[in-house]
């Protein structure tokens, strides 16, 4: 979330990058600025109203102390009453429009980075790396893999609490925790800070992280207790750091988490998204960033070569895309995907999104640094990514590791499943 004094300053930096995410609600902030107006002018008449009751406090103090007037210290008295009863209809005023204000405020999405000049409809690939294997002709999607080998069922997740809720079988699981395990090891070995944390969050953490409002109808609410399944470790994770003031020298913080996710996914049906493709519940491992301002760009890059290395190290084709100003989230100011290819389905499935959120997510967060000499203070930038997501991971592994018999693993797992393939 911006702040007022900045907006003020920048409020044509502000327009101009709210159009290049195609943001519609540009009125918006003329809109935030008249009303930061009228918080200012109704602070004002609070503050004049203080100061008048002050003074007659003081006298009344006074005539107590000299001559006791009963008769002045009435008058006195109704006059301090009539100020303190003004000045409540003035802070119910206030109160109205700071709530509209911060509502409003809530509404404007991070400015895209200076880099995303050009809106293209071309995908913006950074990078592409790595082959298919193609060990076979006709290779199976991971559905008719699923039946073949029993690797996941996905009616039986249907029947214990519905559709998109998936039941991982035998090796299967086995791969798919040794896959989590393996992620946390090597962003543990890179120097984030692992953390285990709650699935379940209050409206203050999403709120502060930036979901909410903007994704608040992709998640799952429990209204008897007001409070939301996770749809990312991020949230959880970032909200460890709240109201923080950080040295200088402290930073980066780096910190990783390992979570399930829970997303409604609304549209996620038809055979676009058959099997694992877009489910309700998945896992996930997070990392994220805390950072001084001017590290934020280069400790971005190092986290995308950090995710770059575990796939390749998996051996899986993967590409890396800068998105869209128009495609990024509410909070980021710069986002880079990465994509697995599924060999059966002949697409790309996204497994990563990297993105730096710059000050605006730790302005709610309130994460704050301090340099050394104590003479200046700011906000952190705060960035994240999925190192990495599954079950998509899962996905390019059974359908470009299979053979006609059986499913190979990728070498780098094999110390972590015990076995070497799924017959």
């Amino acid at each position: 979330m911006f702040q007022i004094s900045f907006i003020r300053k920048n409020k044509e930096i502000i327009l101009s990058g709210l159009r290049k995410r195609n943001f519609s609600e540009l009125h918006l902030i003329d809109e935030i600025l008249l009303l930061d107006d009228k918080k200012r002018k109704n602070q004002n008449i609070i503050n004049k109203l203080l100061e008048k009751e002050n003074i007659i406090s003081k006298k009344i103090s006074k005539i107590l102390f000299k001559d006791k007037n009963l008769y002045h210290i009435e008058l006195l008295k109704k006059k301090s009453t009539l100020l303190k009863n003004k000045r409540k209809d003035v802070n119910v005023k206030l109160k109205k429009i700071i709530f509209i204000l911060r509502k409003k405020l809530s509404n404007i999405p991070n400015i895209p980075d200076k880099s995303l000049n050009i809106t293209s409809k071309n995908i913006d690939i950074i990078i592409q790396k790595g082959k298919t294997k193609n060990v076979i002709k006709e290779p199976l999607p991971h559905w008719e893999l699923s039946k073949k080998f029993n690797l996941f069922d996905l009616k039986l997740g249907s029947n214990i609490c519905g559709s998109g809720f998936p039941v991982y079988i035998d090796k299967c699981a086995k791969l798919q925790r040794s896959l989590i395990q393996y992620f946390l090891d090597q962003n543990v070995k890179a120097s984030y800070k692992e953390y285990n944390l709650p699935y379940i969050i209050n409206e203050k953490s999403g709120y502060y992280t930036g979901q909410i409002p903007d994704k608040e109808n992709q998640m799952y609410f429990m209204e008897k207790d007001n409070l939301y399944l996770i749809p990312t470790g991020e949230i959880p994770l970032m909200n460890c750091y709240r109201n923080k003031i950080f040295k200088d020298f402290d930073l980066p913080i780096k910190a990783t988490t390992y979570t399930s996710c829970f997303r409604r996914e609304s549209g996620s049906y038809g055979s676009k998204v058959r099997g694992l493709n877009r489910i309700h519940q998945f896992d996930k491992v997070e990392i994220i960033q805390i950072t001084l301002p001017i590290y934020s760009s280069k400790n971005l890059n190092d986290m995308i070569i950090h995710i770059k290395n575990i796939l390749i190290s998996l051996e899986l084709p993967f590409r890396i895309i800068r998105l869209k100003a128009s495609d990024l989230g509410y909070s980021s100011s710069i986002t880079y995907d990465f994509e697995v290819y599924s060999i059966a389905q002949k697409k790309w499935l996204e497994v990563s999104s990297v993105s730096n959120c710059t000050d605006f997510q730790s302005n709610r967060l309130n994460i704050k640094y301090k340099k050394s000499n104590n003479k200046e203070i700011g906000y952190c930038h705060t960035l994240n990514g999925s190192s990495l997501a599954l079950p998509r991971i899962l996905i390019s592994i059974l359908e470009n590791y299979q053979t006609k018999d059986k499913i190979n693993i990728p070498k780098v797992l094999i110390p972590y499943t015990g076995f070497k393939s799924i017959k």
